[in-house]
């Protein structure tokens, strides 16, 4: 962990996990107990009790960051978790589970049946006390402690469920990727604000809407817009105004969150299309001709295509890759002769 200050180093921790080489599930637990301790504290969440079965197979590996009174855990089990029957402990906090592979089953409030989040599934509430839990095997997930002084007003009772997908969810785990990325290099402020951040975030997943003229958001935004892009590159429709309507916001807050990163987002996407766009023409298996590859990554023509490919690497792609199948092969990588095809003009 980078430090910039006493302050920030107090207030932010890495954890990172990895119990599934062989031989290391036995200790898993209790290494990611001291690591928990140690770096996150039982301030944010004091972890439970767990079963002797998973005391004795913890096969876990993931990150875990923390961020002032927030902590954001992307965890991948391969054995199942649970937790001991009664795992006692007092907490005032805001729990979120996002799956994206297996089940998390919660036990229940009082009164209250147990819940169970499900592959493609987030679920957010206010934990009063530590809650039993148990996981399935092959489990791919994110969770989120939060402070509860702004979210429990809001929650209630009541936990929050619905697609991990929806658009204010693809923000907040965007924005969280964000953090796992920067937090070492984060000073006091830049502590504060990710955490105040992921609160108005979770506000906005509650809500099932999010505060578009919000600048802390611009990061997420513009995360979760590359994110998209980055799946729907062959997609002819793909244009700031489709994902602006994705993302459920306005083109005009769509532009303002790129335009804090120093990049138009027409510019993001073209750019993103010519880099695919070389790759493919760099590839041993590469058949395609410079129109096909026009064609498949939306460009108006070959013609347009050619110019803007120059433009970016100062070559035109034929040109480009000529040079590939001339230039001589990488030691122990490829043979005499070896390389792509040909592309025809």
């Amino acid at each position: 962990m980078h430090g910039t200050g006493a302050a920030a180093d107090s207030a932010r921790g890495v954890l990172t996990v990895d119990s599934t080489a062989p031989g290391a599930a036995h200790q898993g637990l209790a290494a990611f107990r001291r690591g928990w301790e140690t770096q996150i504290g039982d301030d944010v969440f004091q972890l439970p009790a767990f079963s002797p079965d998973t005391s004795g197979d913890f096969r876990v590996k993931g990150n875990v960051t923390k961020v002032h009174g927030a902590a954001v855990a992307d965890l991948h089990a391969a054995s199942a978790t649970r937790t001991a029957d009664v795992p006692g402990g007092d907490q005032d906090m805001v729990a979120m589970y996002v799956v994206r592979r297996g089940t998390w089953t919660l036990g229940g409030a009082p009164g209250h049946g147990d819940q169970t989040v499900s592959a493609g599934q987030f679920l957010v509430r206010h934990l009063g006390s530590l809650t039993a839990f148990e996981t399935s095997a092959d489990l791919t997930a994110k969770f989120l402690v939060l402070p509860s002084a702004e979210l429990r007003p809001l929650l209630g009772r009541r936990a929050v469920a619905g697609s991990a997908d929806s658009a204010e969810m693809r923000l907040l785990t965007g924005f969280t990727d964000l953090i796992h990325l920067t937090v070492g290099d984060l000073g006091p402020a830049g502590v504060a604000a990710a955490q105040n951040t992921l609160v108005e975030l979770a506000k906005a997943v509650a809500k099932g809407r999010f505060d578009d003229v919000e600048p802390r958001l611009a990061p997420a935004l513009a995360r979760a817009a590359k994110d998209l892009a980055d799946r729907r590159l062959t997609d002819p429709g793909l244009s700031p105004q489709m994902l602006a309507r994705e993302l459920s916001v306005s083109v005009r807050t769509l532009h303002r969150a790129f335009a804090a990163t120093g990049e138009h987002l027409s510019s993001y996407i073209r750019h993103r299309r010519l880099h695919e766009a070389r790759v493919a023409l760099g590839s041993p298996s590469g058949r395609l001709s410079i129109s096909e590859l026009a064609a498949h990554w939306q460009f108006a023509d070959s013609s347009h295509f050619t110019r803007a490919f120059k433009k970016q690497y100062g070559q035109t792609p034929s040109e480009y890759a000529r040079s590939v199948v001339a230039a001589p092969p990488r030691p122990g990588r490829q043979g005499p002769g070896s390389g792509p095809a040909p592309v025809s003009r």
